[in-house]
């Protein structure tokens, strides 16, 4: 039997078709515009050198595994943002060289970017809460994250803000596909690196909600029958941040010649665009929708190789997670700006209530599309009350071991032994 919780409140929180071809196409590029604008918040990362969450073994993350190529980007200087929270962020970014098909790389790895916030330790011990892995939206970064993170890590829970492969701060040279089967495959091999596949948490802003899916669909924890400490899979919950998981695919722009599908990918680079779409995301764009905002959301599109990556994302026709929405039985949380004006919120956060076995659904009051970057205190609270029920709290035999260099090992050793 299906679970539908009670609406609850956090408080102090279209389409036409034409049928001409030429329209159509116009269409396409300017929906992709205003999706590609939109900042940052459609994410997850260990600042130092070692990893330690509830469910994993502790281990120094050694140079094999850091991909020693890296420089975090400098928000201040290079940048020019103001934001201390965005500065310090960027300042705990880290890259890690995860495993991937030879579909995605021909060495078999690809270099993936995070920031990871650790937790009070105090307060870590008190809580025990499993670890958090966020998911950013539509080709945004880690930084998406940079209000949400740190309130959360106060509230003693670890969190990990990844950067989907192609978009952030990943690698961008020699890798075959930024597919959204790619970022996909990379998000595992990154858990399986960072978090040895120890139980987690997924959560997903936006278009990142899709990827959240896609990935918790395919790596969902189930218990043993006979009872015994033996189970599948490590993903224990969800929680879905005004999440797009009800429509498959980018539409017409995924059949778009490489052309014209370039020559709307470098539009949507430019200054007004993502104004545009930066002053749609907030509640009170008068407070929030700044010219710091508008960079954090532009500042990665401008790394070389990032409109070959955004190219190869719309080929493969994105993501498609609408038939995996019912798969996701695990305990959800679904969080919405009551003031959404991009995705509303009476249709869609209602749609994940009624299509999902154990759901719930929280309101944020006074925000629009963005809750993490608008209302990070009243969200860090709704997340942190979900991680404290008794069935999202780590399971007492789901210690695991290996540690983070054992699957960099075991890819190394299969490497040589080719």
């Amino acid at each position: 039997m299906r679970l539908r919780r009670n609406i609850h409140s956090c408080n102090s929180i279209s389409k036409q078709q034409s049928t001409n071809k030429k329209t159509a196409m116009k269409t396409s590029l300017s929906t992709l515009a205003i999706l590609l604008a939109l900042p940052s918040t459609f994410a997850f990362a260990p600042p130092s050198n070692s990893i330690s969450t509830t469910t994993t073994t502790t281990t120094s993350l050694s140079a094999l595994q850091q991909d020693l190529t890296f420089t975090p980007p400098d928000t201040f200087n290079d940048g020019e943002i103001s934001e201390q929270l965005c500065t310090e962020a960027a300042q705990k970014m880290k890259r890690v060289m995860v495993p991937v098909s030879k579909e995605v790389s021909d060495t078999g790895y690809v270099g993936i970017s995070y920031i990871h916030w650790e937790g009070d330790a105090q307060l870590k011990r008190k809580e025990n809460t499993l670890p958090l892995l966020l998911v950013h939206g539509f080709d945004s970064s880690a930084l998406e994250y940079r209000r949400l993170g740190p309130q959360l890590a106060k509230l003693g829970v670890d969190v990990y803000c990844v950067d989907l492969l192609g978009w952030g701060y990943t690698q961008l040279d020699d890798v075959n596909s930024f597919s959204a089967k790619a970022k996909v495959e990379a998000l595992k091999g990154f858990w399986k690196t960072v978090g040895s596949n120890g139980e987690v948490v997924v959560g997903g802003a936006s278009l990142g909600g899709a990827a959240t899916i896609e990935f918790a669909a395919e790596n969902l924890y189930k218990a043993s029958e006979d009872g015994s400490s033996d189970s599948e899979g490590f993903v224990r919950g969800t929680v879905l941040i005004d999440a797009q998981g009800f429509v498959d695919g980018i539409g017409p722009m995924s059949f778009l010649p490489a052309p014209l599908a370039r020559a709307g990918i470098k539009v949507l680079q430019s200054v007004p665009l993502r104004n545009s779409a930066n002053q749609m995301s907030y509640h009170n764009p008068e407070t929030y929708a700044t010219e710091d905002a508008l960079k954090v959301g532009r500042l990665h599109c401008l790394r070389e190789g990032w409109e070959d990556g955004m190219l190869s994302f719309m080929q493969s026709g994105g993501f498609r997670p609408k038939e995996k929405v019912s798969q996701i039985n695990v305990p959800s949380l679904v969080l919405w700006g009551r003031q959404d004006g991009i995705l509303e919120g009476k249709e869609f956060a209602q749609k994940f209530i009624d299509t999902m076995p154990d759901a719930q659904l929280q309101w944020i009051e006074e925000c629009g599309h963005v809750p993490h970057l608008e209302q990070p205190e009243v969200t860090a609270s709704c997340i942190l009350d979900f991680l404290r029920l008794e069935k999202v709290r780590p399971k007492k035999s789901s210690g695991t071991g290996g540690g983070l260099n054992a699957g960099i090992f075991d890819g190394l050793f299969s490497m040589l032994i080719k």
